[in-house]
């Protein structure tokens, strides 16, 4: 069972989203639940021949700095209304070290619970926290829509499974939830184009496994037909009126940028349930 959750916020709006969905979990699981708060050091590109105050730049910091410990305080309220055990962190680094910040908390914890990056409110940085979250932490990440969700713990879960090693961490990383669900749908795209990892029977020797574990589970193949896969998955979860989507998590490092696979972006920029990545 999840014991030791983690929760990243700011003082956006879908942050009280994800904060609700946390202190949810951790009553769920009686787990312990910290709150992270990231702050970026002031950044102001010098005018040549005039540099910046560095009070200026330090009262920025402490602007923000303070803000962060306004939304903390508030959460740290809400998890005492609520009687969670929940503490509050606040790091503050420059803008490109915050991910490494996150990707070191979240090692301490069960599973981490993030938002979907904002095309409209700062999305190029919370990308790169997301990825971090899961590609350089060794955990789990519960990506929470900036629409929110609408059940949790989920009753209707789809695992996407293609065989590789991303997908089994995935599935195993979310077996609490699995055990809990009502239906879990072990969902395989092209299973003809991946037969290699696959095996005869796609998706049964995974199903086998996860009802091993007490889950209620069945396999569901679909062909993509022309589609991209993150597109079928999407469509299944909308059809199945899924509450939870679980996959594995694809990308590599380049410089300090993180470029993920294809399907991974394309889940994360159209998804409107939780998804949970592993790598």
């Amino acid at each position: 069972m999840f014991k030791d959750l983690l929760v990243h916020i700011d003082r956006g709006a879908a942050a009280q989203h994800r904060l609700e969905v946390a202190l949810t979990l951790a009553e769920r699981f009686e787990a312990h639940l910290t709150a992270l708060y990231l702050v970026p050091e002031p950044f102001v590109p010098a005018i040549v021949g005039m540099p910046i105050p560095a009070d200026l730049l330090q009262e920025q910091l402490a602007q923000a700095e303070r803000e962060a410990d306004q939304v903390l305080a508030a959460a740290r309220e809400a998890g005492q209304r609520r009687g969670i055990a929940l503490t509050t962190r606040r790091e503050t680094g420059m803008l490109d070290r915050l991910p490494v910040m996150l990707a070191r908390q979240v090692r301490h914890a069960d599973l981490v619970i993030m938002g979907q990056p904002d095309p409209d409110v700062n999305g190029v940085d919370d990308a790169l926290l997301v990825e971090a979250a899961f590609m350089d932490s060794g955990r789990p990440a519960l990506v929470i829509p900036y629409i929110g969700a609408h059940t949790m713990p989920p009753r209707r879960i789809i695992v996407a499974w293609d065989g590789s090693r991303e997908a089994a961490r995935a599935a195993n990383d979310a077996l609490p939830f699995l055990r809990l669900a009502q239906e879990v749908t072990v969902l395989v795209v092209d299973a003809n184009e991946r037969r290699a990892y696959l095996g005869e029977q796609p998706g049964a020797d995974m199903a086998a496994h996860l009802a091993r574990h007490g889950v209620r589970v069945e396999v569901r193949q679909a062909q993509s037909g022309g589609l991209g896969i993150g597109d079928v998955i999407l469509s299944t979860a909308s059809d199945e009126g899924a509450d939870l989507l679980v996959m594995g998590g694809y990308g590599h490092s380049r410089l300090r940028e993180m470029i993920v696979g294809g399907v991974t972006r394309h889940l994360l920029e159209h998804m409107t349930v939780p998804v949970l990545l592993s790598h």
